[in-house]
């Protein structure tokens, strides 16, 4: 009997452990947009520390794939800076020749504020044109309370192991003849919907697999009784 105990907890605890999310990072919603035309996107940030809140974070865009305009949404709390740099030759836009892009975009909490830990906040911005090319590369900083900083630096490798500290990528698809504004606008109804019903179907999951485990053990015990 003390034997089956043990077993039935190993398994549980191989279930739980299987199950365990790995570490959040910083990624961007949607993760696809059309080149040309003006995204509508948001970095959504988790507070990966248990003792400390997030109180800065530094987006730079990838000098490669050059923005010229950044639009950014009021955040309760926050305050929010847009740099620029020079670009030569200049950038064409829209028949008009433009010397100046945006280079990073830093938000920076109040005293006392910040992303506190378990939870998380989407940062929205609109930008664009965006450029002609496969994708933007966004090298990020979240500094926390206690001076430390997060590096969502390393850019994908073209295998299929994730980088330890991966920087949001947004994915650019050529234009299509007839585009839907829905196709580069970020919708916070719909994703938190579709991470509700993620969730929903995960502990469903979830207890499905233990009942099973649970009647498996009782069918095990009484096996046992009879012999």
């Amino acid at each position: 009997m003390k034997r089956v105990a043990l077993v039935f907890g190993a398994v549980l605890a191989g279930v739980f452990a299987f199950a365990a999310p790995a570490a959040a990072h910083v990624t961007v919603t949607p993760e696809e947009a059309e080149q040309g035309g003006y995204g509508r996107i948001a970095f959504r940030v988790p507070n990966e520390s248990d003792t400390t809140s997030t109180t800065k974070l530094e987006v730079v865009l990838p000098e490669g794939a050059p923005v010229a305009s950044v639009s950014t949404m009021p955040l309760a709390g926050w305050t929010v800076k847009v740099e620029r740099r020079t670009v030569s030759p200049p950038i064409d836009v829209h028949g008009s020749q433009v010397t100046e892009v945006v280079s990073k975009i830093t938000w920076t909490a109040a005293a006392g504020g910040g992303v506190k830990p378990g939870e998380f906040l989407e940062f929205p911005v609109s930008m664009g044109p965006l450029p002609d090319t496969d994708q933007m590369v966004f090298k990020v900083l979240q500094t926390y309370s206690d001076g430390e900083i997060s590096r969502w630096i390393e850019e994908p490798t073209g295998s299929a192991e994730e980088p330890e500290n991966p920087a949001p990528v947004l994915k650019l698809t050529p234009a299509s003849a007839s585009p839907s504004p829905a196709s580069v606008a970020y919708s916070s109804t719909i994703d938190s919907s579709d991470d509700g019903l993620a969730l929903v179907l995960g502990v469903i999951g979830l207890v499905a697999g233990l009942g099973g485990l649970v009647l498996g053990g009782l069918a095990f015990l009484r096996t046992r009784k009879a012999t």
